[in-house]
């Protein structure tokens, strides 16, 4: 097979418990995120909502509908995209998409913080998209109405995301041979988080103190060098 059959992801270990709602909210309050200061890059916002339901947390995911020229099309993501002129910051962006996407309204939802700024990839290489990432509690979130950009929606269980059953490598399909950790949350083929949004998901779970297994090998770059991709931080 041309290219190789790629690296080897370890298997799965994972630290037990996902902490309450409450103790995720305490983590953000002392987390100083990295941040990319630089104005020659595009940026992008994505918000991370999380609700409660029987005492446990939840997180919104969306399934972006397949457009032709859209490098996430069909992908797995949170509730996000670019920023736009009319924007005064990311966060705002954040908020926007969100409401235009999902029909969730944030500017009542509870900031519990903001992850550190990621640098866009494609194929594996860095790209000049700068794409930032604000967590909300939202205690009575509006019924989900997706919009043309959205395919689907749901709520996921947080706890969910760390059992190592859930944890697959994902194929890409556009480089013969590459291969990136996945979390399913769904349809197998179709409801696999993972790239960017994986990424988001290792910086949210450093912050609460329960990090995802470290399946990155020698043969791909590994997390912190994918986070830096060579740009300064602020």
């Amino acid at each position: 097979m041309a290219g190789g059959p790629g690296p080897e992801i370890a298997p799965a270990r994972y630290p037990p418990g996902v902490p309450a709602l409450s103790t995720i909210k305490d983590a953000f309050r002392g987390h100083s995120p990295d941040l990319i200061e630089r104005p020659d890059v595009r940026r992008a916002a994505v918000a991370v909502v999380l609700r409660e339901q029987q005492g446990r947390p939840e997180v919104l995911f969306i399934e972006r509908a397949r457009h032709e020229g859209d490098p996430w099309s069909g992908h797995m993501a949170f509730p996000g995209g670019r920023m736009d002129a009319a924007d005064p910051s990311p966060l705002h962006t954040a908020e926007r998409e969100t409401r235009e996407e999902v029909g969730v309204r944030l500017e009542g939802a509870e900031l519990i913080g903001r992850l550190d700024d990621l640098q866009g990839r494609h194929a594996g290489r860095p790209n000049d998209l700068v794409i930032s990432g604000f967590v909300f509690h939202h205690p009575e979130p509006d019924e989900l109405s997706p919009n043309y950009e959205v395919e689907e929606t749901f709520w996921f269980p947080v706890s969910e995301l760390r059992q190592p059953a859930r944890h697959i490598e994902r194929l890409f399909r556009e480089r013969e041979g590459m291969r990136f950790p996945g979390i399913l949350v769904g349809e197998p083929e179709r409801h696999v988080v993972w790239g960017l949004t994986y990424r988001f998901l290792e910086v949210f779970f450093e912050v609460v103190g329960h990090p995802l297994p470290d399946r990155w090998t020698d043969g791909y770059p590994r997390r912190d060098t994918i986070r830096d991709a060579g740009a300064p931080r602020g």
